[in-house]
């Protein structure tokens, strides 16, 4: 929606840049995404219409500011993820609550399934592309914004080890002096992890590791950097950064990366869809997780035949 809140006049090099961000906005709300004003920046920089550096992206989000307030740019498009009001539900009637009922009932998707899988992030901004991507496989969206608390931490391993069926007594497996134990439901777990190509970012992938394996989840559960890859940097060529110097795991990591770094929120929305559908689609039994779905739409059409004679007994 675009709404007008003050006037404004723009030179002719600022219209411009309010021109390119509406090009930019309607291909992506087309496509039923919304941008971060740090991934609209990018869509800059990638199409080399500004350079890659601070002042840029001041600029570019003053000028957007003003542009919105003017009503030439959707209020809509843009969001602000660490900003967000948390509103209470409510419902006009009873069919109401019921379509809220059917659209949010869902079976566990992950029954009978060989893994137990999350998909993390290490940055806010990305949740709004991450958030329907997680609804659709049904799995946690964990947002760690930098290296993730011990309480967070300690949180994901007791899920990891529920979610794997780790937990309970082991029973004797095998034969001879060295028998191995198992749970019957055992599986493995998996982290499907994004995060920025930089020396923490990097690094964030050990600390993870290290971190779940300390808290119990054993070698069964893999963290599996799906985004920013270094094959990725190579295909996609997003803008480069200074690495931090002042970073304590700069030093290893420009002598194996050098000197520049890269950040996740330059790849575009609809490629990190395809990451991520890639990522799940790679260990989803579809046969199993066809017959949850089955049950699923059985259950539904049971919940509207029974509101259908409650209100015939009205």
């Amino acid at each position: 929606m675009r709404e007008t809140f003050r006037e404004k006049r723009f030179s002719a090099d600022s219209m411009l840049v309010v021109q390119r961000a509406d090009q930019i906005i309607q291909t992506y709300q087309a496509q039923g995404l919304r941008l971060t004003a740090r991934q609209l920046y990018y869509q800059f920089v990638t199409r080399n219409w500004v350079t890659n550096e601070d002042k840029s992206y001041k600029r570019l989000t003053s000028i957007v500011s003003d542009a919105r307030l003017a009503g030439m740019l959707d209020w809509d498009a843009i969001e602000d993820r660490g900003r967000e009001a948390d509103v209470p539900n409510d419902f006009e009637d009873l069919d109401a609550l019921v379509k809220a009922a059917l659209s949010s009932y869902k079976l566990d998707r992950w029954e009978g399934q060989p893994y137990y899988a999350e998909l993390w992030v290490e940055k806010q901004a990305l949740a709004g592309v991450l958030e329907p991507l997680a609804r659709k496989f049904h799995v946690p969206l964990v947002v760690n914004k930098g290296y993730s608390s011990q309480s967070a931490m300690y949180a994901a391993a007791q899920r990891f080890r529920t979610g794997m069926g780790t937990e309970g007594e082991r029973e004797e497996v095998g034969q001879g002096e060295d028998p191995w134990y198992q749970l019957e439901s055992e599986r493995a777990g998996r982290i499907f992890y994004l995060g920025d190509f930089d020396p923490s970012g990097e690094d964030m992938v050990r600390d993870i590791r290290d971190r779940m394996q300390m808290f119990g989840c054993g070698d069964q559960l893999e963290v599996q950097k799906i985004g920013l890859t270094w094959a990725q940097i190579l295909h996609h060529k997003p803008p480069p950064n200074p690495a931090k110097l002042d970073d304590p795991r700069a030093a290893v990591y420009i002598a194996q990366h050098g000197r520049q770094s890269w950040e996740v929120d330059a790849l575009d929305p609809p490629e990190l869809a395809r990451i991520v559908n890639r990522a799940f689609g790679a260990i989803i039994d579809q046969a199993q997780l066809d017959s949850v779905l089955d049950r699923e739409k059985t259950d539904k059409v049971l919940l509207t035949t029974a509101l259908e004679k409650v209100k015939k007994k009205k």
